[in-house]
């Protein structure tokens, strides 16, 4: 879910022929090439969103005339209520006994597995990417163009703090220091004083156009335009109220207790925070065994159909047996 290279919020534009509430997979093929390999069971497919990954990987299940004793499924998970509720329903989940939909946090995947009497998965699939509904919705606050949007930036609106509440909880060194790591901003001091400003002019940010205001006067012009001056800022507050990085992180880790011997893992990010996390936990965990020594990156025709993918890196490890 997550980068400023690939998303609208971040100063980028739409994609020519794509909508605003469509979202379109990101590597799709080098996902079902990588996970078909092993003849899967069950897969979990941990950031639903628009459910394009989810279908294809319904289709590379191994037959149950296979795996008799296992029904074979994908087991999707979306922290968004919002998702859940849109797609619980539909035909082709509802009516489809190879996909289960679950409310959560990737990091629920082992209740998720306990919830069906599973114990293990045989892959895991993260794309870390925004979905484009997820932009589109003028509540969350994940667009600049919507300056009267509450500067929210939770997956889940219905858990945890909004980014505006998060600002007025904390102080201006703690503000400067997550948006410098997470964001990797240079001028984050010169944000976080002029946020902490506001507040104490009885004035707080709350908007997204207050946020972006702010960014536009303490942020110079770079000489690459494609990048707007808000984007590193919301960047870097959306992973703080998100817990993105720690959720990664303990996931990782974790995950080979649940994965089986021989599974894969495939992850997609979208910017060097995250996929330092995934880089250093396949390297250093000897239950993994990398199958990709240098990132994937997608192909040309697939950048110049969809801009969003271009930042993309897929990364790919099997759990040793």
């Amino acid at each position: 879910m997550s980068s400023p290279e690939s998303s609208e919020a971040n100063g980028e534009s739409k994609p020519v022929g794509i909508a605003e509430t469509e979202h379109v997979s990101v590597m799709p093929n080098e996902i079902v090439q990588w996970v078909r390999e092993i003849r899967p069971t069950t897969i979990i497919d941990g950031t639903y969103g628009g459910g394009g990954h989810t279908r294809l990987l319904a289709d590379v299940l191994a037959s149950s005339d296979d795996t008799p004793a296992i029904q074979p499924r994908v087991i999707a998970i979306d922290r968004d209520p919002a998702v859940v509720r849109r797609d619980e329903q539909k035909p082709w989940i509802e009516d489809n006994p190879k996909i289960e939909l679950f409310l959560g946090s990737y990091e629920s995947a082992p209740k998720a597995l306990d919830a069906l009497e599973l114990t293990h998965a045989d892959a895991l699939v993260l794309d870390l990417g925004l979905s484009s509904d997820q932009l589109a919705d003028r509540h969350r606050g994940f667009t600049f163009t919507i300056d009267d949007a509450e500067l929210d930036l939770r997956f889940d609106p219905e858990n945890g703090v909004p980014a505006y509440r998060w600002l007025q909880q904390h102080s201006e060194k703690e503000i400067a220091d997550a948006i410098y790591q997470f964001g990797e901003e240079r001028f984050s001091r010169r944000i976080a004083k002029q946020i902490v400003l506001r507040a104490r002019e009885k004035n707080p940010v709350t908007k997204v156009g207050d946020l972006v205001e702010i960014c536009r006067r303490c942020v110079p012009r770079s000489r690459n335009h494609d990048i707007h001056p808000a984007t590193r800022t919301f960047q870097a507050l959306r992973i703080a109220v998100n817990d993105e990085l720690g959720g990664l992180t303990r996931t990782l880790a974790s995950a080979p207790d649940w994965i089986a011997p021989g599974g894969r893992v495939a992850i997609i990010s979208f910017h060097s925070l995250e996929d330092r996390i995934v880089k250093n936990a396949f390297r250093d965990d000897p239950r993994w065994e990398v199958l990709t020594r240098k990132p994937l990156r997608p192909t040309d025709e697939e950048v110049e159909a969809n801009p969003r993918s271009r930042s993309a890196k897929l990364r790919v490890a099997t759990r040793v047996e």
